[in-house]
């Protein structure tokens, strides 16, 4: 495992207790898919969701690296207007900066959907298919399934990763063509599509008490500046020491999990596979197209 300066720290911690996955573990998988994570987050501001004592205990979220920041890591000093300061975010290039991140407990990797330089700019727009307890899988599926025809239908491109939790992430690439209201705006525009095609099942009420209970959430307000969602082969403070995975669209269909996917088995997949998502840092979409097919 590669040193660092300050030094990995607690490594036989057991942040999964129930699998006996510890720290060490952790560090060591991120430490192997370093060149397939990498690339999703170098120059993305990165809020920090800690579990320093492992996924039983809730964690906290921390934004401003502040003084934990090591001298040769790269930060980006952000101007948040609700809170009227500035954030010192950490932003991971390379190998070090990645394992000092895991190393503060921050089993998740939150990125933002831009980069610093064209911070108003996104690459990506995302659906984020966010089921209740009462939703089964086969039922986030077909959410995802229809939002795949819909883009056939107007000419999208889009790739699909489980959460790594119990939803599935859809990304489009839009290469900072536009700026995030706009990305919003169109954004919204697909989600209501898809309850317009499922309204039995799927709503754009964001309160779990306002929605009903069988109702996915198509949240569609990922797609604001500073919003973050779980990089691409982030690992996931859930049981089974899940990872957020890319698909083949051939493989969103039933018998699909998200668990199917873990720190422990997607060497393997990766080593067949390659990188699936790499297409969402391509060639962007034209929404304005898109919208003109959409009618």
């Amino acid at each position: 495992m590669k040193k660092l300066n300050p030094p990995l720290t607690n490594l036989h911690k057991l942040y999964w207790p129930d699998e006996g996955i510890t720290k060490g573990e952790l560090i060591k998988y991120y430490e192997s898919v370093g060149p397939y994570i990498l690339p999703y987050l170098k120059n993305r501001p990165l809020s920090l969701k800690r579990n320093p004592n492992g996924i039983k205990d809730k964690g906290f979220y921390h934004k401003d690296a502040g003084d934990i920041a090591p001298a040769w890591m790269k930060t980006a000093n952000i101007r948040a207007e609700s809170a009227n300061k500035i954030i010192h975010y950490l932003i991971c290039n390379d190998l070090r900066s990645l394992l000092f991140i895991a190393n503060l407990g921050c089993i998740e990797m939150n990125p933002w959907n831009s980069i610093v330089g064209k911070l108003d700019n996104p690459d990506y727009l995302v659906i984020d298919i966010d089921p209740s307890d009462k939703n089964s899988f086969e039922q986030v599926i077909e959410v995802a399934v229809v939002l795949k025809e819909i883009m056939d239908r107007t000419g999208l491109t889009g790739f699909c990763k489980t959460s790594g939790s119990s939803g599935l992430h859809i990304y489009i690439p839009c290469k900072r063509k536009y700026d995030y209201d706009t990305v919003r705006d169109f954004a919204n525009i697909l989600a209501s599509t898809i309850v317009e095609e499922l309204p039995s099942t799927t709503t754009l009420e964001r309160s779990l008490s306002k929605r009903k209970k069988n109702q996915i959430y198509v949240d569609y307000l990922q797609n604001s500046r500073g919003q973050t969602l779980a990089s691409v082969y982030s690992a996931r403070p859930k049981p089974g020491a899940t990872v957020s995975t890319p698909l083949e669209w051939k493989e969103v269909k039933k018998g699909l999990h998200p668990g199917m996917f873990t720190i422990k088995n997607i060497g393997k997949r990766l080593a067949k596979k390659g990188d699936l998502f790499k297409g969402v840092l391509g060639k962007g979409n034209d929404l304005q197209k898109a919208l003109k097919r959409l009618g």
